[in-house]
């Protein structure tokens, strides 16, 4: 019973993972700079994201986590600049624990997402906003007939 309980969790988590990736507008990938094994699963994100969303066009940021403890770095700056390049996005590198450049991830992917709405044709930009829309109408009609039965 626990076996199956254990798939069953993560087999939802799977789903969860998959809807947020298909519904985010950017991504931050993030790996620990003392984890080297963090840094090889970061690299596989961007892939994972492609198979969700069939483009490489995706807003996202690439943060190292934990320079406050670089006693213990086992991925250096070089390896996340490089990572980066070869995704193209920005690269920081944070501490979470300390607040560190925690703020300039987020305005990072701010502009990320900008840049790729301000490349999107302008026809292309209705039909989404009157999509969205439809959805937003659909689901608020739906929400009102299931209380009223």
């Amino acid at each position: 019973m626990k076996i199956e309980q254990k798939s069953s969790t993560s087999a939802e988590f799977t789903a969860m993972r998959d809807q947020y990736m298909r519904g985010g507008e950017g991504f931050i990938i993030c790996y620990s700079i003392t984890d080297r094994q963090s840094f090889q699963e970061a690299a596989e994100f961007k892939e994972l994201i492609y198979r969700v969303r069939h483009t490489y066009d995706i807003p996202l940021v690439l943060v190292g986590n934990k320079i406050d403890l670089e006693e213990f770095r086992q991925v250096s700056t070089e390896e996340g600049m490089s990572l980066a390049r070869e995704y193209s996005c920005s690269f920081f590198e944070t501490s979470a624990a300390l607040r560190f450049y925690i703020d300039d991830v987020f305005h990072g992917l701010v502009r990320e997402i900008r840049r790729k709405e301000s490349s999107v044709p302008t026809v292309e930009k209705k039909i989404k906003r009157k999509d969205s829309l439809w959805r937003k109408l659909k689901g608020s009609l739906k929400k009102k007939k299931g209380s009223t039965t």
